[in-house]
């Protein structure tokens, strides 16, 4: 596994902990991403950095149960200081439908810290 795949999976680790358990370090979390991030989740909305930030701030521990699992993790395309990878994330919680989506992440390769650039969310039926 690569460092940019180990990423993906640590990322969605500290988003399950946030998300579902309102554990960890907010600042820890928002430094993975770059301040020019960007997001489109399936509706098809951006979300910016700063749309990041306040939607993490808001929904802290809003998702009791919440079980993330990556698979199908790809890296698509390699460069001295990045990667762009592709996996699918199927999310889960107690009483509510299974969410499963495919997501392309551009990451950055910033010294030792690998930062996201942009991350494109797709919606599997």
């Amino acid at each position: 596994m690569t460092l940019f795949e180990q990423e993906i999976i640590d990322l969605h680790i500290a988003l399950e902990s946030w998300l579902g358990n309102g554990e960890g370090d907010i600042d820890a979390l928002l430094a993975r991403f770059r301040p020019d991030f960007l997001m489109v989740p399936p509706r098809g909305t951006h979300i910016n950095y700063d749309g990041l930030v306040s939607f993490l701030e808001k929904q802290r521990g809003s998702r009791p149960g919440l079980k993330i699992v990556i698979d199908e993790l790809t890296t698509r395309q390699t460069w001295s200081h990045g990667a762009l990878l592709h996996y699918r994330e199927t999310q889960t919680r107690p009483d509510h439908p299974v969410n499963v989506r495919w997501s392309t992440a551009l990451l950055n390769l910033e010294g030792d810290l690998i930062t996201w650039r942009l991350l494109h969310e797709t919606a599997q039926p």
